[in-house]
């Protein structure tokens, strides 16, 4: 069958938009660390947009920290792929043509170096998910972590610092598209703490005052792409896309207006540029993230395997309206016309959709990294009452009791030890009681920590 590739792209189908500028004569402004399929799906197609309304020079050098699975589908495609919107009205497909090169850092570290020191470079986005920026339980930079990685973001960025301070070059911006809670700050906190350990005072005094790293809240819902969805891709388009991205119609960005220099134009394609990112990244967080990781725990837990099937259940969706609209939408104070109601109405709506199987397995994953934003922050804005998210949490630490190959988690270890070593309330002290490893996230009130015990025994 033959392969999508710049030769092949103009047979295509008519059906299948295309992208709307001289991909040819745009040169590559920006570099993204990370790709994987939410990239794809999401920044990537606000620069298509942005680029198609004129906007030039602003084309991606995408890279992969470790695994060349995706520099395998992209690159003899020559970056392009597909985007296919699925919803009850039907599907479009989209060609995407933003991403110019791609990059495997572990394999050729020097070439990813080479592009973030760059002087054609401006700005940098990052989809390295929660466990990528490092960060220790009670919230503060995993230092030790990351000097032991050694294949961090941050020997990347900081390299970038030092070597464009020596060159003479301008700063970047730093755009973290990952969800967790003032994602711009913790990136920076990264970076200057790796560069206060590389001795460079003098980088990180230049980083700390020319550099910017705004906040973001990114989202849509990107299901991972199986072989029968590549099948349908394929018949559909006449040719191979390995790197097809399947997703809903639905997508949002709220950025911090805050940039070292010039920009793409990502609101042409209906970016949100705000002076304050919190009250959109909380409601995110907690009432669509929360939501969905409550979802898959409960969904696992009663033979679910897809995001529509678990908010479905009527033994479920109770529990997941009165989280999102009762505890998770009054945990926090909402921006000026922020209507969390028909907000929570949107979120069950793209929840049901099914024509996209969003795996139950794939949202479990990492749950240690990611309950501490999604849940712990409101059960902390919610001293008393907060029995939904109490459900939720106890069916987690019932799935880590139990384990899950399909959902890895970073801390799948040390949890597993905990259950070995005691029963329910053994392991809600060790994690939440005086100096549990997860007490700086949440310390819940006597009343909470029984309730808890129970929920989990039920």
């Amino acid at each position: 069958m033959t392969r999508l590739s710049e030769a092949t792209a103009e047979t295509l189908p008519e059906s299948v938009a295309r992208p709307g500028y001289d991909r040819a004569g745009q040169q590559i402004g920006i570099v993204h660390i990370g790709l994987g399929a939410f990239h794809r799906a999401h920044q990537a197609v606000y620069t298509d947009d942005a680029m198609a309304a004129g906007d030039r020079d602003w084309a991606i050098a995408a890279a992969s920290l470790r695994s060349a699975g995706v520099h395998d589908q992209m690159a003899p495609q020559d970056g392009l792929y597909t985007v296919t919107e699925r919803s009850s009205e039907g599907e479009s497909v989209r060609l995407i043509g933003a991403i110019r090169e791609v990059i495997v850092a572990a394999q050729t570290p020097e070439r990813l170096a080479e592009r973030l020191a760059g002087p054609e470079t401006r700005v940098v986005t990052l989809t390295v998910t929660e466990k990528g920026y490092w960060r220790r339980p009670d919230g503060a930079t995993d230092l030790a972590g990351i000097v032991a990685d050694g294949n961090s973001i941050y020997r990347y960025l900081a390299q970038a610092v030092v070597a464009r301070k020596a060159a003479g070059l301008g700063p970047l911006t730093l755009v973290s598209c990952d969800n967790l809670p003032d994602n711009g700050r913790v990136l920076r906190a990264g970076v200057a703490a790796f560069l206060d350990h590389q001795g460079e005072a003098a980088a990180r005094d230049w980083f700390e005052r020319d550099w910017r790293c705004p906040n973001t809240m990114v989202d849509r819902i990107v299901p991972a792409v199986t072989d029968a969805d590549r099948a349908a891709v394929e018949a559909g388009l006449g040719m191979r896309d390995e790197a097809a991205v399947i997703t809903e119609p639905y997508r949002q960005w709220v950025i911090e207006d805050d940039f070292a220099g010039d920009r793409p134009r990502w609101e042409v394609g209906g970016a949100q540029f705000v002076t304050n990112v919190a009250p959109y990244e909380t409601a995110k967080l907690r009432m669509l993230n929360g939501a969905h990781s409550a979802l898959a725990y409960l969904g696992l837990e009663r033979g679910h395997e897809f995001v529509h099937q678990a908010v479905a259940d009527p033994a479920i969706r109770p529990v997941v309206e009165r989280l999102m609209r009762d505890e998770a939408a009054t945990s926090f104070a909402a921006a000026e016309g922020q209507a969390l109601e028909p907000y929570a109405d949107a979120l069950l709506a793209r929840f049901a959709n099914r024509t996209l199987e969003h795996r139950l397995s794939q949202i479990a994953s990492d749950g240690s990294q990611k309950v501490g934003p999604r849940w712990l922050s409101s059960l902390t804005a919610h001293r008393g009452d907060a029995p939904a998210t109490l459900t939720a949490l106890a069916a987690w630490l019932r799935f880590i009791r139990t384990g899950n190959d399909a959902s890895p988690d970073p801390r799948r270890a040390e949890l597993a030890t905990l259950w070995e070593q005691g029963d329910a309330a053994h392991v809600v002290d060790a994690l939440f009681g005086d100096g549990g490893s997860m007490a700086g996230q949440w310390r819940p009130t006597e009343a909470q920590r029984q309730a808890l015990i129970r929920e989990i025994a039920e």
